[in-house]
């Protein structure tokens, strides 16, 4: 007999506690392979496939597209060991004298939820089993039902008291709102609140409170109501959280650049790999951040502690459709110039394609936003919580400049370093940009720390 298992959504990890449904890749009556694809969702930090680790037919789905669902919500039922739609039923008889609770699941089941991971082989198949023959670690199936036509099994959330709830996340938001669950209303799945209901009741009690105008506005003056979901969701919280936890500062200085475009120019015109200017860049706030490593560097405040951190792992800014995303480029302290501008490159199409990993989003420790290629000079960056700074590049054009004592025209860029002021003084923060700025004028510097 079939046995109809629900798929709930897995932990995308690095925190992420919910997603949003892009597009369904199955349909209800579908028969899924092992570890395939099913649905494609939106999380604070990519847009990624889910692969469910059940095989069998596909008996129910839970949210339409553009539902946002916490995570350990169900996604879709399987029906493993049934028959797929229009199959004979001359395959019963073979599976009567098998253990129906291991025979029926364990060639079904590849134990692999992680989004961007296959099934490795079948050592990744091998489910550990009690001495009574009963699976140690097996998902809890729903009631068994009859094939396809199953109904789907009744979800059990968390529940905080009568009111259902999963996230964390959502009772916080409830709490910081002021608002008592018992009174809101749920959308999701089995009344299931969400954070979406959450902000609807706070928006709804704030209107509840707030005097009512002298005149209904027209339909023209209300304005258009954009969700701040996925990565432009994630954006606005972690700069939020950045302006409301750092006590940041900023200072900026111009550089004549045109020895780095020369240097630059040379390197790629004897032959290889061609070498980024932002690769220069990344190699030159390496070897500042060696010598003034406070800059590298997290804040613990509960330990009240200032942490530095051992390697350099390089975020930088990426403007796509989506928003704006920070791929990090890892241990970029011990990379070439050649191995820079080739992840660099790696990160930008995937973050253009849209498939960029959770991983490839989080970690860093540094970040280097060039706004010069948006045709802009300055800009005061906001530091990439929880790191410590972030240096900002504008575009690098040509300008009048005073060198060896005569006006000339050079190729000037003004850099830009917001910092965080707990982890140092105004003095440390000066002495970095100096030595990005010397290293921008005069790149020979860098050879005396080769």
């Amino acid at each position: 007999m079939a046995q109809v298992l629900e798929f709930k959504l897995p932990d995308l990890g690095e925190g992420l506690t919910e997603a949003e449904i892009v597009r369904w890749l199955v349909n209800v009556g579908d028969v899924v392979a092992i570890d395939q694809p099913v649905v494609e969702v939106e999380t604070a930090k990519a847009m990624v496939e889910v692969p469910c680790p059940y095989g069998g037919v596909v008996t129910a789905r839970f949210g339409e597209e553009g539902t946002e669902l916490p995570v350990g919500a169900p996604l879709l039922t399987v029906a493993v060991g049934a028959p797929a739609p229009g199959a004979a039923d001359a395959t019963a008889p073979a599976t009567q004298g098998a253990a129906p609770a291991e025979s029926a699941v364990s060639s079904e089941y590849s134990g692999n939820v992680l989004v961007g991971y296959g099934t490795a082989g079948p050592a990744a198949r091998r489910r550990r089993v009690r001495r009574d023959g009963v699976p140690a670690a097996s998902p809890a199936p729903v009631a068994p039902a009859a094939p396809v036509a199953a109904a789907p099994a009744t979800r059990e959330p968390v529940v905080d008291g009568p009111v259902p709830v999963i996230s964390p996340l959502v009772r916080k938001l409830a709490r910081e709102k002021g608002l008592d669950l018992r009174e809101v209303r749920g959308s999701g799945p089995d009344g299931l609140i969400l954070r979406a209901d959450v902000e609807r009741a706070a928006v709804a009690a704030t209107e509840a409170v707030r005097p009512a105008p002298a005149a209904a506005p027209s339909s023209a003056a209300v304005g258009e109501r954009i969700p701040l979901r996925g990565v432009r969701g994630a954006v606005a919280d972690k700069l939020s959280r950045s302006r409301t936890e750092i006590p940041d500062a900023t200072c900026w200085v111009d550089a004549d650049a045109t020895e780095l475009m020369a240097a630059r120019t040379a390197m790629n015109a004897a032959g290889g790999p061609k070498i980024s200017l932002l690769a220069l860049l990344a190699r030159i706030c390496t070897h500042a951040l060696a010598r003034f490593p406070e800059l590298n560097s997290t804040v613990d405040m509960a330990a009240r502690e200032i942490v530095r951190l051992p390697s350099v792992h390089l975020g930088f800014a990426a403007q796509t459709e989506r928003g704006l995303v920070v791929p990090v480029v890892r241990d970029a302290g011990t990379r070439t110039a050649e191995s820079l501008t080739a992840e660099f490159a790696r990160l930008t199409e995937s973050a253009r394609q849209g498939t960029l990993t959770p991983a490839d989003l989080t970690g860093g420790t540094f970040t280097l936003n060039n706004y010069g290629v948006f045709g802009v000079d300055g800009s005061t960056p906001i530091v990439n919580h929880p790191e410590a700074a972030m240096l900002g590049v504008g575009r690098i054009i040509p300008k009048p400049w005073v060198h060896q004592g005569e006006l000339a025209v050079r190729q000037v860029v003004q850099l830009s370093l917001t910092f965080d002021h707990r982890v140092c003084d105004g003095g440390t923060a000066g002495g970095f940009l100096r030595y990005v700025a010397d290293c921008v004028e005069h790149p020979s510097v860098l050879l005396r720390t080769l």
